[in-house]
């Protein structure tokens, strides 16, 4: 039996055949590859997980962090309440404010002197407190006006040589007492301003010390803290010898005006008249009849070489001044004098005063004072100083006396600490009060100045 083969089975090679073996071979391929992308997956699921977890740490962080409601609530109640303090002390006025431009200064001044012989009292103390206070006034259109009182107490005479001018300007009297030495008002009043020359005016009116406005010194003018002896600190003629007329504790009742003009920012030319009571008028009775009139012409700043300087020339008049000849009776007394204070080197200054009598009966006509300063700089104590004066007091030919009365002082200042000085003092006096009789006289005395 021969074995015949079947024929063979055809795939139609019609296009419509072609969809069904590519879905075909798709089957096959997905049935091979399920092991190879569950390799893939299995990462990517991990991957998730850890991010998951990672997001949910995260945001239990910040939850823990942020303030829960009601907190945030008060913390915000609390800005807003602390922002309305600030607004509300902003609105009210500052207490210290008031405070503004006040000046006050007080100052106690000990003084013990001993003199060699010829003199009323050998040894005495002395004790001088003083207060003063500024205040400012507001303002009148451009004008600005202050007050100023100055308070003074105090106990002790002072050593007496019997001559002209008294060793110790500090002393108060013998007896203790407490007085208002000044009260006065002051209107300053600027002019030029526009004109490109600035200047002003200064109006001053109440109880006033001549001396705080007149014939000046830059270093022979307070006793309290350069020379004690009184032909120093002012003009002979004015203070010991009288002219001046104030009332009994230092100040009269009074009118000062005063053009001031700035020449270049540094320096002033000053002219000044001051109207005062003199004699009955220093104590406020017949003030306006009882008068000591003033006028004075100041230049001041820098000078010679460029150092700083000072020169006044000023004169008076005093028609109530006791007459030498009857001391019962009033008479007029007028002068002229010069103050001057002029820097010569860095650590030196000299000053001097000049003072005549042209009409009156005085117990010495002429007076003349020449002295120097020099800072402590020198040798290395920038606020020391050395002072020295000497000085020369005429006796007139009305007085009877026959010589000359002659002061000498020198001092230092020692300047312990910014609130105390102690100055250790010298003074001779030659021929006291122009008697070649009395003998010289020598005073030693230490000196105690406490300031704030």
């Amino acid at each position: 039996m021969r074995f015949t083969p079947a024929p063979s089975r055809r795939i139609p090679s019609s296009p419509r055949a072609l969809p069904v073996l590519i879905l075909l071979a798709s089957q096959a391929a997905y049935a091979a590859e399920p092991a190879d992308l569950a390799s893939v997956v299995q990462p990517l699921q991990e991957r998730l997980t850890r991010l998951e977890n990672r997001n949910a740490e995260l945001e239990k962080r910040l939850a823990e962090s942020r303030p829960a409601a009601p907190e945030s609530a008060k913390l915000a109640a609390r800005v807003e309440e602390l922002e309305n303090e600030v607004v509300a002390l902003s609105k009210k006025p500052d207490p210290m404010a008031r405070f503004e431009g006040v000046s006050v200064g007080a100052s106690l001044t000990l003084v013990g002197q001993h003199a060699n012989r010829g003199v009323v009292d050998d040894g005495q103390l002395t004790a001088r407190a003083d207060v003063e206070v500024e205040l400012p006034m507001g303002t009148i259109g451009a004008a600005e006006g202050k007050l100023f009182a100055h308070f003074r107490a105090g106990d002790g005479g002072g050593v007496d040589t019997g001559g002209f001018a008294p060793v110790n300007a500090a002393a108060f009297g013998d007896e203790s007492r407490m007085d208002l030495m000044q009260a006065w008002y002051q209107l300053d009043i600027p002019v030029g301003v526009a004109s490109g020359d600035p200047g002003r005016f200064e109006v001053t009116v109440g109880k006033i010390d001549p001396f705080g406005f007149f014939d000046g010194n830059a270093i022979a003018d307070d006793e309290s803290e350069q020379f004690l002896n009184l032909a120093f600190i002012h003009n002979p003629l004015l203070d010991a010898g009288g002219d001046i007329g104030v009332g009994d504790d230092g100040a009269s009742p009074g009118l000062r005006l005063s053009y001031i003009s700035d020449v270049n920012g540094s320096d002033h030319i000053t002219a000044s008249l001051g109207y005062f009571g003199a004699g009955e008028g220093g104590d406020f009775s017949d003030s306006f009849s009882n008068r000591l009139l003033m006028g004075q012409l100041e230049y001041a700043g820098k000078t010679f070489g460029g150092l700083s300087g000072a020169y006044r020339l000023y004169g008076w008049t005093n028609n109530s001044a006791d007459d030498l000849a009857t001391p019962a009776n009033e008479e007029t007394h007028s002068g002229w004098g010069i103050s001057l204070d002029q820097q010569v080197a860095k650590y030196v200054t000299l000053f001097s005063r000049l003072g005549f009598s042209t009409k009156g009966h005085v117990n010495f006509d002429r007076a003349y004072t020449l002295g120097a300063q020099f800072d402590g700089g020198m040798w290395g104590r920038d606020n020391d100083r050395i002072g020295l004066a000497v000085g020369r007091l005429e006796a007139s030919s009305e007085s009877g006396m026959d010589d000359n009365e002659t002061p000498v002082e020198l001092y230092y200042a020692w300047q312990v600490n910014e609130h105390l000085q102690l100055s250790p003092n010298l003074q001779w006096i030659g021929d006291p009060g122009g008697d070649k009789t009395a003998g010289d006289v020598t005073i030693w005395g230490l000196r105690a100045k406490m300031a704030y």
